[in-house]
């Protein structure tokens, strides 16, 4: 071992430093040593810069998004990156300039125009992935020469996700920066025709953004896209004099800062080193073999966060200039192993730009993989040297390297120098040929020559941001003998089909010598089919997919080669047009949408289209959710200990390895709950922590604290549980099999005579099946969080909860600590969105807090980790519908006999009133004479599932609208005139006795079908399809009626506390909890209209249990409806006792008149009440109106899909609803558009996988898709090219506030469009193949169901044209 005389002389050269220096908003900060364990993300947040958010810890969702700048000695200039906080090492910003969102505007100094566009263009909702979305545009701009292009700004926001609001009010605030006009920036403006206005660069259209006139008359120019100071971010290399005042210059201090070498430590002993250059690089890898080379930490992170892998060395190789060369030789591309991908990318761009075309091949391939790699922030700080050494089977350049024939370049400590294929360079699962004591130095990737051709695939869930299901790289290389095209030379490499990425030697061996031909296809295809082989239960499953597309992917190579090849001489083999589509690049132009309503005003303020309350806060960081309430200084922080199996008995717990880890202070399991450890959302039936049995994964056993987060996990993990395992139940066809079910949950609801239908002779047509309906993670970018402290040395407890039920988390938290409800007090300021899954899974993180904050008398502070999050709070319920449906030849619907089954989980929770919801929105819109609805709620051994926006109602019109497709294609008719012929009308009897009143769907529809010209695009996908055989267009119209009301009658009532202040303010308190959907700027609305005064005057503070108690939870869509109508109810108390005072002056305001009020000694303050009139279902009975009125819409959708991939893109959305006279149009269409987008996600991209008998790879009862690595919500790549928002016009609700309507849920279904547009593309593509008839596509429609559903040569080489994909249901 070496000595510490011994490293002190191998860096005695270089500037050694136990401190590291770094700017953060422009502030000095000298970081000491002992942090390197840290995150950047850990350190902002600790020093109060808490506007960046923590969303996943793994870089997969963007929300912690910030900015560094560093002065590149080699380029000579300052350099803009945006980045994931989460995975960067506090210490690889030494000598950089961090800037967060709180830098660069802030609502006391005035907003940066990139915050305020986003403000004002309703593009924040929940605002917790917000600083991310600002934070990378900001980048973009401070990074960019020029302008950048609105291709550019979609690109540069890949890496960012958001929950809430479809994405298309972010490009569209974000799209004014763009350049699509040089005008603006030359200054020669253009001038409109109709009174001057100024045109816009940006959208073409007149607006405010150009000149404009001052008070004297005089014309001054403002650039930018709003009305504001600033003037438009622009580059600078190095210094800030070409900014406003307001931006943050380059600190000169850093400029004139020479590098400096770092050698430091963090927690557990772990050392982090900085050097400067390649010999102490290889003199620190002599000493500690097992050392780590970080760069940008994305994979290191990863492993030491997630896979808890434990490295005691890490040494940052960033900035050692040996390793950053990029070289331009005459026979290659010579590249260092730390340089940045995105560096990677601009380089070979420049190559492909200046050398001959014949060249650059590989170059090519390498820009469209690096494309598709991940987000921006991840591509500006992950190394190639990285990408390479991490030896990921599904890497998607190693594929590339092996292919291209690159070559690795070696060193050793000693100097010593070697080079390698890529191509044998790979030994086995993350296995690489480089000793101990060697790093990889370069990469050299030769020039191709004539006729040789490189190309990439990559098939993965969704295209932006996501790792591969399969990829590949190929190369073939063609000479000319005889008059004929010979391949001299090949390289198939495909990754994501074996523990490395693997070359087809076979196939390769076959190809050479052998002429380029439409035969050499045929039989190379029939070599391949056997080269690659995937064992039935390989880790990742799908493997007839990923079979299939290693011949799809062969397929499209030789028809691009050929295409390449075509006109050459001697070349005859060219491909048909027809053929083209399956080669043709992704190309996606800018997404762009519309969006129509009438504004009806109310008062001052109910109908205008105001900006969400919070946005500025929202756009500046400065909105302060739950993980960002400071923490009292004797707070300790919680995490769970969870089971690990899906039903045993618990053995033996031994805490002793927890009690002895750093920081603890205390653990506690059922024995310790001070009140009752039973509690439940309907009935008490799930223990707070698990005694005797655990019946899921993720079950809580008991909680640690200590006095940091990573301490408390550490703890927990130390805890060990053995177990006796019982058989565990993990499928709803599990559950029937072994008869498993919730009792007192089997349901029925009847209409007419459905047996004696079947049986006569009406039904001309009968058939049967089922539906699959899969779940949903809500993925809200907030995790739950919950801060439980005491006052009066435990007498009372308050606890601050990301929950949408602050009653449901008092209850719980009084039943567990054996206190009166009075005593505790549950307050939440708003959410990072919620989605139905903060309901009553908070309340459990919340009563779990608060035994140990009760019984130390301290404050605990509980933070789920993404992962954690996922895998134990529940998800939408998993269906299963089993149908028989009668008709006539004409298609009129008959009879109905329909058993649906829920996935309850191990918990009943809300599932009876999931399924119940889902028994009563079965039919749809359709009018069925006879009808019987079956429902059972399973109990299974997973965790126990949830509120989900849409509440069941989503799976059983899905179930509908999936037997209705059945009958079209069974009559030979287009589904949207089965629909339509059995449309209910105004005035009828649902099955559950409802009447249908104001039920406007039949003009609705008729508007929707006119304004998306149906027919006309109709004739235009039949002709697309016609012409393309491996790319296919499919449209599909879909409607909704969506019933508003919770299903349990007392729940619908709400209070409110509304207080007047002589200054003419006023601040309303309601029951309500804001978590996006912007409750309370409607509720402000309506008190501001009430009162007649702006809508600034009207405060809503947070939601909290000792000011309107009681409160049902915010769900069902109702908020709006009863926290409006008691507010209203509670202001109308206010202007009835100031009404006499008024009646006497004529007050020349608002404040004049209620000060006289406070004088004349007039309350000012009223609580109101409402309670939802005339609904109520008697189940026993089957009569009732559980719904006070409906939401009604449809949505068209338009998409194209790749048969051979399975890949596909929605090319047009057209979504139509009625929501009465809207209280505020542009939230309710941010509403309509995150559902619709949510909805999209839930039908064709998010695949939840368990480990059950359909996925036997996992290990039982666990959560596979646990984080955003695996589970893929739509990202910016996913939005509509166009998507348009009608709101009917016209129509009243006189039923609920200001006869406006509710929204919330009823547009998710609409995002089914897409599903059945996909399906309807299937169909197309499965008629060129011969194959008609019914088949099976369950939700969601991922690559895999859409390609395996396409049947063709290739597929049917594995499956049949009924293969249906394994689902977790």
């Amino acid at each position: 071992m070496a000595s510490l005389k011994d490293e002190v002389e191998v860096i005695e050269k270089e500037e050694v430093s136990s401190e590291a220096l770094i700017y953060v908003n422009g502030v000095r900060r000298v970081l000491p040593d002992g942090l390197a364990h840290m995150t950047l993300l850990e350190y902002l947040r600790d020093i109060g810069l808490t506007g960046t958010k923590l969303g996943c810890g793994e870089g997969g969702c963007g929300a912690c998004t910030v900015m560094i700048s560093y002065f590149d000695h080699g380029l000579n200039k300052c350099v803009h990156s945006a980045v994931n906080a989460c995975l960067a090492p506090l210490y690889s910003v030494e000598g950089m300039h961090v800037i967060t969102v709180e830098g660069i505007g802030s609502r006391r100094k005035g907003l940066h125009p990139v915050q305020e566009s986003l403000a004002r263009s309703h593009g924040s909702q929940c605002g917790f992935c917000t600083p991310g979305f600002i934070m990378s545009m900001y980048a973009l701009l401070r990074s960019c020469k020029a302008p950048p292009t609105e291709e550019q700004i979609e690109e540069s926001l890949a890496g960012n996700l958001c929950r809430c609001t479809g994405y298309r009010p972010i490009l569209d605030a974000f799209r004014v920066f763009a350049k699509t006009d040089d005008t603006l920036y030359t200054g020669q403006h253009k001038v409109g025709q109709d009174n001057g206005k100024f045109i816009c660069p940006s959208t073409g259209k007149p607006c405010s953004c150009g000149t404009k006139s001052d008070q004297n008359g005089r014309t001054t120019t403002q650039n930018g896209a709003s009305d504001h100071q600033y003037e438009p971010v622009s580059y600078s290399e190095i210094e800030g004099s070409r900014y406003s005042d307001k931006e943050l210059i380059f600190p000169p201090e850093l400029l004139r800062r020479k590098p400096t070498s770092l050698s430091l430590t963090g927690f557990g002993g772990l050392k982090w080193y900085k050097p400067l250059n390649l010999k102490h690089v290889l003199e620190l890898k002599a000493r500690y073999p097992a050392a780590k080379l970080v760069i940008g930490n994305t994979e290191v992170g990863i492993e030491m966060r997630l896979k808890k892998m434990q490295y005691d060395v890490l040494i940052s190789t960033a900035q050692v200039p040996e390793l950053n060369v990029v070289n331009v030789k005459d026979d290659g591309l010579e590249i260092g192993a730390s340089v940045r991908l995105s560096e990677v990318l601009n380089i070979l761009k420049k190559v492909v730009e200046e050398r001959a075309s014949h060249e650059t091949s590989s170059c090519k391939a390498l820009i469209e993989q690096i494309r598709w790699f991940a987000g921006t922030q991840i591509k500006n700080v992950a190394s190639v040297g990285g990408n390479i050494c991490t030896a990921s089977p599904i890497s998607d350049l190693n594929p590339l390297w092996m292919a291209s024939g690159a070559r690795f370049q070696i060193i050793d400590y000693k100097g010593n120098a070697r080079t390698t294929l890529a191509e044998k360079f790979f030994l086995g699962y993350r296995k690489i040929d480089l000793a101990s004591n060697e790093i990889l130095q370069s990469i050299h990737l030769p020039w191709t020559r004539p006729f040789e051709y490189v190309k990439e695939f990559k098939q993965a869930h969704r295209r932006d941001d996501d790792i591969a299901l399969v990829n590949a790289g190929m190369r073939v290389h063609l000479e000319e003998k005889d008059g004929d095209w010979i391949v001299a030379d090949a390289s198939l490499v495909y990754g994501g089909v074996a523990a490395v990425s693997l070359s087809a030697q076979r196939t390769k061996e076959f190809l050479i010598g052998k002429s380029w031909n439409k035969e050499l296809l045929d039989s190379a295809l029939g070599v391949l089919e056997n080269d690659i082989s995937l064992k039935e239960n390989a880790p990742g499953g799908m493997v007839e997919f990923r079979k299939s597309l290693t011949l799809s992917f062969f397929f499209k190579f030789f028809l691009w080669v050929s295409q390449q090849m075509d006109g050459k001489t001697s070349f005859t083999d060219s491909i048909l047009s027809s053929h083209l589509s399956a080669i043709e690049p992704v190309y996606r132009p800018s997404a762009i949408g519309s969006q129509d309503y009438e504004i009806i005003k109310q008062g001052t303020s109910v109908g205008s289209p105001e900006v969400h309350m919070s946005a500025r806060l929202q756009v500046t960081g400065e909105a302060e959710y739950t993980d960002d309430v400071p923490v009292p200084p004797n707070a300790v922080h919680a995490a769970l200990v969870l089971s690990r199996k899906p039903h045993a008995r618990i053995v033996s717990i031994d805490d002793s390895g927890a009690k002895s880890s750093m920081g603890f202070a205390g653990i506690f399991f059922a024995k310790d709950v001070p009140g009752d450890n039973m509690i439940g959302a309907a009935i008490a039936d799930e223990e707070l922590f698990a005694t005797e049995f655990v019946t899921c994964v993720g079950q809580v056993i008991g909680i640690v604290v200590a006095d940091t987060h990573e301490n408390a996990k550490l703890a927990a993990r130390k805890v060990h549980v053995e177990y006796e395992e019982l058989p565990a139940i993990l499928s709803i066809e599990d559950a029937i099999q072994k008869k498993s079910y919730f009792s007192g949950t089997e349901k029925c609801l009847k209409k007419g005579d459905v047996d004696l239908c079947f049986q006569s002779k009406e039904c001309e047509r009968i058939i049967e099946g089922d539906v699959q309906v899969g779940g949903q993670e809500h993925f809200y970018l907030e995790p739950q969080c919950s801060l439980v402290y005491t006052l009066d040395s435990g007498n009372e407890v308050h606890v601050i909860s990301s929950t949408q039920a602050p009653q449901k988390n008092q209850k719980d938290i009084s039943h567990v600590l054996g206190l009166p409800m009075s005593k505790v007090v549950c307050k939440a300021k708003r959410l990072g969105g919620g989605f139905g899954g903060k309901e009553t899974r908070a309340s459990f993180v919340s009563a779990a807090a608060s035994v140990p904050a009760y019984l130390l008398n301290r404050p605990v502070k509980l933070t789920l980790d993404r992962d954690i999050d996922m895998m134990i709070t529940g998800q939408r319920h998993s269906f299963l519908g089993k149908y028989k449906v009668g008709f006539t030849n004409e298609g009129k619907l008959l009879a109905l006999d329909l058993d649906l089954y829920n996935n309850g989980g191990n918990s009943l929770d809300l599932s009876l009133a999931v399924l119940e919801r889902a028994m009563f929105h079965s039919e749809n819109v359709y009018e069925i004479p006879n009808m019987r609805i079956k429902g059972r709620v399973c109990y299974t051994n997973m965790p126990t599932n949830t509120a989900f926006r849409g509440f069941g109602g989503p799976q059983g019109m899905i179930v509908a609208e999936g037997w209705i497709q059945r009958i079209a294609m069974e009559l030979k008719k287009s589904p949207e005139e089965i629909k339509e012929i059995n449309f209910q009308q105004e005035g009828a009897t649902t099955h559950y006795s409802q009447k249908l009143d104001r039920f406007t769907l039949p003009k609705l529809w008729s508007e929707l079908k006119q304004s998306c010209d149906f027919h006309r695009v109709r004739e235009e996908v039949n002709q697309f399809n016609l012409q393309n055989r491996w790319k296919k267009r499919g449209i599909a119209m879909v409607p909704t009626k969506f019933g508003i009301s919770f299903t349990t009658k007392f729940m619908n009532q709400a209070g409110a506390l509304v207080q007047v202040y002589t200054d003419g303010t006023v601040l309303v308190t309601h029951g309500g909890v804001e978590m996006g959907q912007g409750l309370h700027t409607k509720v402000a609305q309506v008190a501001a209209s009430a009162f007649d005064i702006p809508l600034s005057a009207v405060f809503i503070s947070d939601t909290s249990t000792d000011k309107v108690p009681n409160s049902s939870p915010t769900a069902a869509s109702a908020s709006s409806d009863l926290y409006g109508a008691a507010v209203l109810d509670a202001c109308e108390q206010i202007k009835a006792r100031i009404a006499p005072i008024a009646s006497t002056h004529n007050f020349g305001s608002f404040a004049e008149l209620v000060n006289t009020c406070f004088l004349n000694r007039i309350d000012l303050s009223a609580h109101g009440f409402y309670a939802t009139p005339e609904i109520g279902f008697d189940w026993k009975t089957g009569q009732g109106n559980p719904f006070r009125y409906f939401t009604i819409g449809a949505a068209f959708a338009e998409v194209e899909i790749d048969t051979l991939t399975g890949d596909f893109h929605t090319r047009e959305a057209n979504m139509m609803l009625d929501l009465g006279y809207s209280l505020n149009p542009a939230i309710d269409v941010g509403q309509i558009e995150g559902a619709f987008i949510q909805g999209l996600g839930w039908a064709a991209l998010e695949e939840l996988k368990w480990g059950d008998t359909a996925h036997k790879w996992i290990p039982a009862g666990h959560l596979y898709t646990c984080g955003p690595g695996a589970y893929k919500i739509p990202s910016i790549n996913d939005v509509p090219l166009k998507m348009n928002v009608s709101l009917l016009k016209g129509a009243s609700n006189p039923t609920a506030i200001h006869s406006s309507k509710a929204v919330g849920e009823p547009p998710f279904f609409l995002g089914s469009a897409v599903l059945f547009a996909i399906k309807d593309a299937i169909i197309a593509a499965r008629a060129e193949a011969g194959v008609t008839g019914w088949f099976p596509l369950d939700n969601p429609a991922t690559p895999e169901r859409i390609r395996m559903a396409c049947t063709d040569e290739f597929t049917s080489k594995f499956v049949t044209s009924q293969f249906r994909p394994k689902l977790s249901v």
